[in-house]
């Protein structure tokens, strides 16, 4: 978003996913990602998810605005998918269901869309000036943002999800070649995500082999049909009601709270401010409460 509203240079880009790669990448190596989770209370980041779950639901209703039809279908389907598993024990394979009436809907209105390829991606390497651009005004805003959510809330959802501790140090690490990887060819600076791990979970991904699908669906998308026609077929409401789901089970998780003072601040905070403000006074906030009550645990003399 902030590439297309400032319209940053694919430099610009590339220099932001290159030195976020590297920062990442050194810091999981060396192990600072499991450091700073000991140090960082559960409500702190519980607060973070709960925040994303908000900002997932606002997102959600202004699709559900726009396209208030097939976002009801969308909400209709995983309902009577959620019941009929419940009843039933068969699988919830309402997120396929959902997507694929939102693409016969939108080929049934639009027509099939072009095929087009796109041409083989060419190597992207920053400047200096880029580097230092990218190093001052694009970089610090979304450090923040990648610690919190893409790694220390989606470690901690890892665990409520699959019983399986993710490291911070590993998902940092991961981050920081994906990067490294990508973003010389063209490739949008990315990271992990609480959201849309939640999202997945929920609509029935259960092991690496979903992304893996995910990702080969993507490829083709990408390399056959390439065109802005394309990427407008399926109708928005269909992804707000999906949304909603999604938000639903990422609150869940941040409701397992030990302050639910500090994580409501937080939640607030992300909603009426940003993510960095909401962790940075939910981290002071949370710390000020510890002190005060070893004050009061304290024996008096």
């Amino acid at each position: 978003a902030i590439a297309i509203a400032e319209g940053l240079t694919a430099g610009e880009i590339a220099g932001a996913g290159l030195i976020i790669g590297v920062i990442f990448l050194a810091l999981g190596c060396c192990g600072s990602m499991n450091w700073l989770q000991n140090r960082i209370p559960l409500s702190v980041i519980r607060g973070v998810q709960a925040g994303l779950a908000l900002i997932l639901l606002r997102t959600s209703f202004g699709f559900l605005q726009s396209d208030p039809l097939y976002a009801g279908i969308s909400v209709a389907v995983v309902v009577i998918f959620f019941i009929a598993a419940l009843r039933w024990k068969i699988n919830d394979v309402s997120a396929l269901v959902v997507l694929a009436i939102g693409i016969g809907a939108g080929i049934l209105t639009a027509g099939l869309p072009h095929f087009s390829m796109i041409p083989m991606p060419a190597l992207v390497i920053p400047g200096t000036s880029d580097l230092v651009y990218a190093g001052i005004y694009l970089v610090p805003p979304q450090f923040p943002l990648t610690l919190t959510n893409a790694i220390l809330a989606t470690s901690l959802l890892s665990l409520d999800l699959f019983k399986t501790n993710v490291p911070p140090d590993r998902l940092s690490r991961t981050i920081g070649i994906m990067n490294l990887v990508s973003v010389p060819f063209g490739g949008f600076p990315m990271c992990h995500g609480a959201g849309g791990l939640a999202a997945q979970h929920r609509f029935g991904a259960r092991t690496g082999g979903a992304n893996v699908i995910a990702g080969i669906i993507f490829l083709g998308f990408a390399f056959f049909f390439a065109s802005s026609q394309s990427l407008a077929l399926i109708p928005l409401g269909v992804f707000g009601g999906l949304l909603i789901f999604a938000a639903v089970e990422l609150a869940k998780h941040s409701a397992k709270t030990d302050s639910y003072l500090v994580t409501g601040a937080i939640a607030a905070l992300t909603i009426l401010a940003n993510i960095t403000v909401a962790f940075v006074v939910g981290l002071a906030l949370a710390y000020v409460l510890r002190w005060r009550k070893e004050q009061l645990d304290r024996p008096k003399k």
